[in-house]
C-alpha cells in the first residue's frame, strides 16, 4: 500500500505546498491542541484545490494527505508516532521515501513516508531550529542534542545526494541498572558485582564498543556506584549521561559560529575540569586529542575516572588510545605512550551488539602492565560464543571467568577500601571454586 502511494508523491507535494499557501498558520497555532479542528480546516482547503483543478488526487488520497499534513502541523509528520514509540531506539530517514527504525538491536524499514522532499526538509529545519541552530546549503550538516536528550543529526542536499537524511538516537526514559542488564543477558551477576567493586575501588575504566553497542548505557550503570561524597564532573559532546549522585557538574562542548568564535572543544572542557577540584572525571566519549589530558587525569590524582571510545576489541581500544595521544603529543615516543596508557587505565569493558541484536559484554580486560615494550592484558571475564543458535535464531554462549592476576591493582585497591575479602570470594565463585 505504501509503495502504491509513493507514485502520487509529486502530486501530493504540489497539494501540500498549495495548502500551506492558503492556510492561516497564526490561526492554526491557536488550534494545535484541537487536531480534529485543524484536520477539518485542511480537508476543506484540499477540496477547494481539487475543485479548482489545481491538482488531481482521489477522495481517498485527499483524506490520507489531509491527515499527513495535520500530523506535520501538530507534530513532526510521519516520524511523530515513532518519536513517541518507546520501543524505538533509533529513527533513520534516508530521503522522503525511506524511513527505518531500530528496535531491540534490529533495523527494519517502516511503511511511513514523507509527502515530498520539501516536507522532509521543512520538518528537519523545525527540529534543527528547536535546538537553536540553522541548516541551509552553506551549513548542510547539524549534529546536536534535542531538549529531551535525544541525539539529532541532519544532512541536507547537496551533501545528501538522495534527499535530506536524519538520524535520531532517542533518549530512553528509564535508567538502566546492572539488574536490568543481567535480566537482558548483557552480563552475568558475577561480572556485575565485579564491576561494582571496580567502580567502588576507583579503578580507571574505559568502555569500548561500536555504535549502538550500549557504551553509554554501561557507563550510566557503572557511574551509579560512584560515592555520594565524591565530586564528579561529566564532559560530553551531547549530554546523555544520567548520573544519580547529587554532586555532579555537567558540561557540554559547543560548536562555534561561522568565524569559529565561541567554539569549546572536549579538550578545552577537560583542561578546565582539571582546575575544578574533581574527584572523578567521566568523559562521555574520547575521540581525539583530549585522550592525553584524560590519561593525565587518571594518572594524577583523579582515579576512578571513566570514558567510552569506539573500538571493536580491547586491543583495538588500546591502539586507538595510542593514535589519539600521538595526535596530541606527536613528539612522544611510542614506548612512552604505551607506558603512559598502561599506568593510567586499569580496565577495558568491551561491549558489542551481536548480529541478532543482542548487546553483550564481550570481555572485561585488565591492563596488567608492560613487558618487552608491549602492553600486557588479561581477560578477567569473556563471553564465549557457541557454534549453534537457539530455536529462535539467537546467538548462544556463556560468560567465563579467567580470574585476576596476582599483581592486579584491584587487589591492592580493594584492601584499601576494605573490600578484599568480598573480591576474593567473588572471584572464587565466578571461577566455580568453592570459597
Amino acid at each position: 500500500m505504501a509503495n502504491e502511494q509513493f507514485k502520487f508523491s509529486n502530486e501530493w507535494g504540489k497539494v501540500r505546498d498549495l495548502v500551506f499557501q492558503v492556510l492561516d498558520l497564526d490561526l492554526i497555532d491557536q488550534f494545535k491542541k484541537e487536531p480534529n479542528r485543524v484536520l477539518r480546516e485542511i480537508q476543506t482547503i484540499i477540496r477547494d484545490i481539487i475543485n479548482s483543478g489545481s491538482a488531481y488526487i482521489t477522495a481517498d488520497e485527499s483524506n490520507v494527505l489531509a491527515g499527513m499534513i495535520c500530523d506535520e502541523i501538530v507534530g513532526y509528520g510521519p516520524i511523530d508516532s515513532l518519536m513517541k514509540d518507546e520501543t524505538v531506539n533509533d529513527i533513520l530517514v534516508n530521503g522522503p521515501n525511506s524511513i527505518y527504525v531500530e528496535r531491540g538491536g534490529i533495523l527494519s524499514k517502516t511503511d511511513k513516508f514523507f509527502i515530498s522532499e520539501r516536507q522532509l526538509l521543512d520538518i528537519a529545519r523545525r527540529l534543527v531550529n528547536k535546538v537553536g541552530k540553522n541548516i541551509d546549503e552553506s551549513h548542510p550538516l547539524v549534529d546536536s542534542r534535542m531538549p529531551d536528550g535525544s541525539r539529532l543529526n541532519v544532512v541536507i542536499p547537496p551533501i545528501a545526494i538522495d534527499g535530506t537524511s536524519m538520524s535520531i538516537r532517542k533518549f530512553g526514559n528509564g535508567h538502566r541498572t546492572f539488574h536490568d542488564l543481567i535480566k537482558f543477558g548483557s552480563l552475568n551477576e558475577h561480572m556485575a558485582n565485579f564491576l561494582v567493586i571496580a567502580a567502588r575501588c576507583r579503578m580507571n575504566i574505559i568502555i569500548s564498543g561500536g555504535t549502538g553497542s550500549g557504551k553509554t548505557t554501561m557507563l550510566n550503570a557503572l557511574s551509579g556506584f560512584i560515592g555520594e561524597h565524591e565530586r564528579t564532573i561529566t564532559l560530553e559532546d551531547a549530554a546523555e549521561l544520567r548520573l544519580q549522585q547529587d554532586h555532579v557538574v555537567r558540561m557540554e562542548t559547543k560548536s562555534g559560529g561561522e568565524d569559529g568564535r565561541g567554539k569549546v572543544t572536549m579538550r578545552d572542557l577537560l583542561v578546565n575540569a582539571l582546575r575544578m577540584r574533581p574527584d572523578r572525571i567521566v568523559l562521555g566519549e574520547c575521540r581525539g586529542e583530549e585522550a592525553f589530558e584524560m590519561l593525565q587525569a587518571m594518572n594524577t590524582g583523579h582515579s576512578g575516572s571513566m570514558s567510552t571510545l569506539h573500538a571493536n576489541t580491547a586491543k583495538d581500544a588500546l591502539a586507538r588510545l595510542e593514535s589519539m595521544i600521538i595526535m596530541a603529543q606527536s613528539e612522544l615516543p611510542i614506548a612512552a605512550i604505551k607506558r603512559y596508557i598502561s599506568s593510567s587505565v586499569n580496565f577495558i569493558i568491551q561491549v558489542s551488539r551481536l548480529p541478532d541484536g543482542q548487546r553483550k559484554v564481550m570481555s572485561i580486560t585488565e591492563i596488567v602492565g608492560q613487558e618487552s615494550g608491549n602492553i600486557v592484558t588479561q581477560d578477567v571475564f569473556e563471553f564465549r560464543v557457541d557454534d549453534e543458535r537457539d530455536v529462535n535464531g539467537k546467538i548462544q554462549g556463556e560468560f567465563v571467568c579467567n580470574g585476576l592476576v596476582k599483581r592486579s591493582a584491584l587487589y591492592e585497591s580493594a584492601q584499601y577500601y576494605e573490600m578484599s575479602d568480598i573480591l576474593e570470594k567473588l572471584m572464587l565463585n565466578a571461577m566455580g571454586i568453592e570459597s
